[in-house]
């Protein structure tokens, strides 16, 4: 189903990055798979243990700044997570006609906003890669903000920055928690994304719209 918005009435897109504009791949692949592999040959434990230990951790945090944060993971870990990232970068890709989305976006006068959990050293390692961030009007961290997109003060906080209207606001993310939240807010127009992780199923996006593939959406 395509969805539907009455785009005369938005002004602002909120877009997230990991798993909306970019492939969830490389994230979930470099958790859940590369990181707890070195992890455990630096320790010198059994992968299926390092793994769960680290799922553990990983469940503790979902949903917080520390979850999102490397330097948490470094201190915790005893290495440098980033620089880690950096052994698997050639994973980072866009999703299908991400660019093309962002530049009808652009040249139709909205306001473009990324929106993003990410930790700022990892937003620009993937704007180098990929070259998107010349779309946007900001590029906003819940790290400069001081809380992750799933707690409501992140959302005053970005209304205070920015200055959106709810009303006439449109967020696009994969997340359903970070949608819920901002529904909480009051954010009106809210979409999910259908498939965030390209080597995955389809997601349930449950009471949420969502989109498979931005060529789907007419504006």
């Amino acid at each position: 189903m395509t969805p539907e918005f009455d785009w005369q009435q938005i002004d602002t897109v909120l877009l997230d990055m990991d798993g909306t504009l970019l492939d969830l791949y490389f994230d979930n692949y470099f958790w859940q798979e590369y990181l707890p592999q070195h992890w455990a040959e630096l320790n010198d434990m059994d992968p299926a243990l390092a793994s769960k230990q680290l799922k553990t951790w990983y469940e503790q945090e979902a949903g917080t700044l520390p979850w999102y944060c490397l330097d948490f993971w470094t201190e915790r870990l005893k290495f440098d997570v980033f620089a880690l990232k950096a052994d698997v970068e050639h994973l980072i890709q866009k999703r299908p006609h991400a660019d093309t989305f962002l530049q009808r976006l652009k040249e139709s006068d909205y306001r473009v906003i990324m929106v993003t959990n990410s930790h700022e050293k990892l937003i620009e390692m993937k704007m180098n890669k990929t070259g998107i961030d010349v779309f946007f009007d900001a590029i906003v961290s819940s790290h400069r903000l001081g809380f992750a997109k799933e707690e409501q003060a992140f959302w005053q906080r970005l209304q205070d920055e920015i200055g959106f209207s709810n009303q006439s606001t449109l967020l696009v993310d994969d997340n359903l928690t970070v949608l819920r939240a901002a529904r909480q807010f009051g954010i009106a127009n809210l979409l999910a994304i259908a498939s965030p992780d390209s080597q995955a199923g389809l997601q349930d996006t449950q009471e949420f719209t969502a989109v498979h593939c931005f060529s789907d959406l007419e504006f």
